[in-house]
C-alpha cells in the first residue's frame, strides 16, 4: 500500500465515521442539533433526510474503498458530502450564525480530503 492509499483510506474512513456521528445525532435529536437547526433556519422536518444524505454520504464512501466497486463511487460520495456541507455553511452565514461555523467547516474539510484522494487514487 502505497502513502496515498494509506492517506486515502484514513481519511475516507474519518469521514464516513464523523458523517455516521453527526447523522445518528440528527436522528436522535441531539440537543445541540435541535438547537443548531433552529438557529440557522433549518427546520426539524429536515434533520431525518439531511441525515439520510450524511448516512448516504458515508456508505458511498466506504463502498468506493472496495475494489469490486466503481472507480468512481467513493468521489461522487465525497462530491456529495462537499455539497451537502457548502449548504450547510451558506445557512450558518445567512443567517450570521457564525460562532459554531467550525462544525460544517470541519466536515467539509474532510470530504473536500476524501474527494481530493479519490480523485487522485482513482484517475
Amino acid at each position: 500500500m502505497t502513502g496515498i492509499q494509506l492517506a486515502l483510506l484514513v481519511v475516507t474512513l474519518l469521514t464516513a465515521a464523523v458523517n455516521v456521528g453527526i447523522a445518528a445525532a440528527d436522528l436522535a435529536g441531539a440537543r445541540f442539533v435541535l438547537a443548531n437547526s433552529a438557529e440557522v433556519g433549518v427546520p426539524r422536518s429536515w434533520l431525518p433526510r439531511l441525515a439520510a444524505l450524511k448516512l448516504a454520504g458515508a456508505a458511498g464512501l466506504l463502498l468506493g474503498l472496495h475494489d469490486a466497486a466503481p472507480r468512481p463511487l467513493g468521489a461522487a460520495a465525497a462530491c456529495g458530502l462537499v455539497l451537502l456541507y457548502l449548504g450547510a455553511l451558506a445557512f450558518h452565514l445567512r443567517a450570521r450564525v457564525l460562532h459554531n461555523l467550525a462544525f460544517p467547516g470541519f466536515y467539509l474539510a474532510t470530504a473536500v480530503a476524501s474527494l481530493a484522494l479519490a480523485l487522485t487514487v482513482s484517475f
